[in-house]
C-alpha cells in the first residue's frame, strides 16, 4: 500500500507535466482515497473501464485520456455525471497524463510502440514525432501485416512510396497532421493512430507510405509501462484493462 500523494509526486518527477501546454489537466483529476493498494490502468476513462476497475477493487485509475478537455461542455450531466458519480461513490482516484505520457523517453506511448513494433534505434524526430529503422527492409504489404500482427488490428494503408520500407516515423493517437515531418526527413513510411481526408492525398502525391494503425491500438502501451513502474517502485498491485475501441 502507498500514499496517493507519494505516487503523484513520483509520476510528476518522471513525466514533468509542467513542461507541456496540454488540452487537459495532467495529474490527479478526481480525488479518491488517500491510500492506494491497487492501480488499474487503461487508455481512456470510459464507463466500461470504471466499472471494470470497481470489479477489481481499484483505488486508483491511471489513464492516457481523462476528463476536462479544453472546449468541452463544463456542465456535470449525462455521461459525465454518471462517470464521476461512480468514481466518487467508490472513492476511486482518477489520474490522467496526456502529452507527457506520449513524450516520455522510457514510459511514453511513442517509445513503447517502438518496442512493440520492433523498430530499431527509436529516437525523437521533431516534437512528439519519433523515427527509427527496420531491422530488415519490408515491402509496404509485408509491413502492413507486421503492424496487424503486433497491434491485433488491421491498419488502413494508403500512399505510393518506395518499393521497400527501411525507415519509419510515427506518432501515436490523432497525429496524422505530422506526416509532413516524415516527408521532410525523407523517411519511407509514417504511422499514426488516425487518418483525415487530406492525409490520403498527401501520402499519394508526396510519395510516402502511410498507416493509420488505430488511436486506441497505438496508445495501449504507455499506461502499461507507467503502471508497471509504479508497481515496482511502491509495491502496489497494477492491472491493465483493455476496453477495446476500434477507432
Amino acid at each position: 500500500m502507498a500514499n496517493r500523494q507519494d505516487i503523484i509526486s513520483k509520476i510528476t518527477e518522471w513525466l514533468q507535466p509542467e513542461n507541456f501546454q496540454d488540452y487537459c489537466p495532467n495529474g490527479l483529476q478526481v480525488e479518491g482515497k488517500a491510500e492506494i493498494e491497487t492501480i488499474v490502468s487503461g487508455v481512456t476513462a470510459s464507463r466500461a473501464l470504471i466499472e471494470a476497475a470497481i470489479d477489481a477493487n481499484a483505488d486508483m485509475i491511471l489513464v492516457h485520456h481523462g476528463y476536462f478537455w479544453k472546449g468541452e461542455d463544463q456542465r456535470i450531466q449525462g455521461m459525465k455525471r454518471e462517470r464521476l458519480k461512480q468514481l466518487l461513490e467508490h472513492d476511486i482516484n482518477l489520474v490522467a497524463y496526456h502529452l507527457p505520457l506520449d513524450d516520455h523517453p522510457e514510459y511514453g506511448n511513442n517509445r513503447q510502440l517502438a518496442d512493440v513494433l520492433e523498430i530499431k534505434n527509436p529516437r525523437p524526430l521533431d516534437g512528439l514525432v519519433w523515427q527509427g529503422d527496420l531491422e530488415e527492409a519490408m515491402t509496404p504489404e509485408t509491413f502492413n501485416l507486421h503492424l496487424s500482427r503486433k497491434l491485433h488490428r488491421e491498419p488502413l494503408q494508403v500512399g505510393e512510396g518506395k518499393s521497400e520500407i527501411r525507415t519509419v516515423a510515427w506518432c501515436t493517437g490523432a497525429a496524422q497532421g505530422f506526416i509532413d515531418k516524415a516527408l521532410e526527413a525523407g523517411l519511407d513510411a509514417y504511422i499514426s493512430g488516425e487518418i483525415s481526408e487530406p492525409t490520403t492525398h498527401t501520402a499519394r502525391e508526396c510519395g510516402i507510405h502511410y498507416y493509420a494503425a488505430g488511436h486506441h491500438a497505438t496508445e495501449r502501451y504507455g499506461v502499461q509501462a507507467l503502471g508497471a513502474a509504479l508497481e515496482k517502485k511502491f509495491g502496489v498491485r497494477h492491472i491493465f484493462i483493455d476496453c477495446d475501441n476500434p477507432v
